[in-house]
């Protein structure tokens, strides 16, 4: 049997069951998924370890600011 992945929400999240996304590291395809949290089984969004960061540092340094 295969391990289960480990989904995380940001700490950003509430528990008001807005709009969020999960997270799982993927280490065994060098790979990070990204999922809607209200479809636990529905699909998930599989980028590089290197878009990943690259995406989070754009958010981090407000790239992507509307």
């Amino acid at each position: 049997m295969a391990p289960q992945t480990a989904w995380f929400k940001s700490s950003y999240s509430d528990s008001n069951g807005g709009a969020c996304i999960e997270v799982a590291h993927l280490a065994e395809r060098g790979a990070v998924g990204t999922r809607d949290s209200k479809q636990d089984d529905g699909p998930a969004f599989i980028s590089s370890m290197t878009a990943w960061s690259t995406f989070v540092a754009g958010v981090t340094a407000g790239t992507f600011s509307a």
